[in-house]
């Protein structure tokens, strides 16, 4: 049977996996409905660990751990545990749940799933951070039925981070060439347009870092968002141990997503990408199971 593009974007109507609320559904009911008052949420219940200083907030090693979750339902229940008013009161800065963008991003993604407005998390590159750089970045990427296409959504960026970065466009309508998924940096890159050495974090950065994010977008478009430092599969180090045929097509997939679904879905099952039972949390240094 051929594949109707309502097919496509219902892949990504229902929370499953990751962003599924659990045992905590119930308090996704009575939420502001659409993606903007979802955003306004999110953003009262979480607080991005390296920019929390920015808010006034010194982030200790204990609730530093909270960045580790991969979950919607322990997100949820770790929220609710501190504070058990409804998700749409928004919380003190100081009580908000730490994460960085892929909490933000994948928090707002179950809760507009759960509404029946098709979203997905987008791993990439945001070129709104710092100047002349691509850092690594997670945003919403929905589906805008009036428009009849996906639009991207950066949840994470409130007033004061418009601020602090100087973002001058709607971050609900992130423009293409401020946010770059994995696959487009890397296709940009090995195109000689673009220098891999601009792409990355603090100090790690290269074709290999935009590899692993090939990676960590594929395992997203099949519903399972991981930490952006869980590692697994093809990723690699080096630029020199890197399958480039392999990646320039996985670049592809992540680029046109909608128009390779069923190679999509057999990435899925190839060990190179699929997501494993344990990964490599390379900020704890440690295997975990997922």
């Amino acid at each position: 049977m051929r594949e109707t593009p309502q097919m496509k974007v219902d892949r990504y109507e229902r929370p499953v996996a990751m962003s599924d609320p659990g045992r905590h559904a119930a308090l996704f009911d009575g939420l502001p409905r659409g993606p903007s008052a979802l955003a306004t949420t999110v953003q009262g219940l979480l607080i991005h660990q390296h920019i929390a200083p920015a808010y006034g907030v010194t982030v200790g090693g204990d609730r530093q751990a909270q960045s580790q979750v991969r979950a919607v339902e322990t997100m949820l229940g770790e929220i609710v545990a501190r504070d058990a008013r409804p998700l749409a009161v928004a919380r003190a800065v100081t009580e908000r749940q730490v994460g960085v963008c892929r909490h933000f991003t994948l928090l707002h993604v179950a809760m507009l799933r759960t509404e029946g407005i098709p979203a997905r998390a987008r791993c990439g590159f945001g070129a709104y951070f710092e100047a002349g750089k691509y850092l690594d970045h997670w945003v919403t990427e929905y589906w805008n039925e009036d428009r009849k296409c996906w639009v991207l959504f950066d949840s994470q960026i409130d007033d004061r981070q418009r601020e602090l970065f100087g973002i001058g466009f709607d971050a609900a309508d992130v423009p293409r060439d401020q946010f770059l998924v994995a696959g487009d940096a890397w296709s940009l890159c090995r195109a000689g347009s673009r220098d891999p050495s601009a792409f990355g974090i603090l100090d790690l950065h290269g074709l290999w870092f935009i590899a692993g994010n090939l990676v960590r977008d594929i395992g997203a478009l099949n519903n399972r968002e991981m930490l952006p430092w869980d590692v697994w599969g093809a990723m690699r180090m080096r630029d020199s141990e890197l399958d480039l045929a392999f990646f320039d097509r996985l670049a592809i997939v992540s680029r046109e997503p909608d128009t390779h679904v069923d190679e999509l879905a057999a990435l899925d099952r190839d060990e190179r990408v699929h997501v494993p039972g344990a990964v490599f949390n390379a900020v704890l240094d440690c295997v975990q199971g997922v």
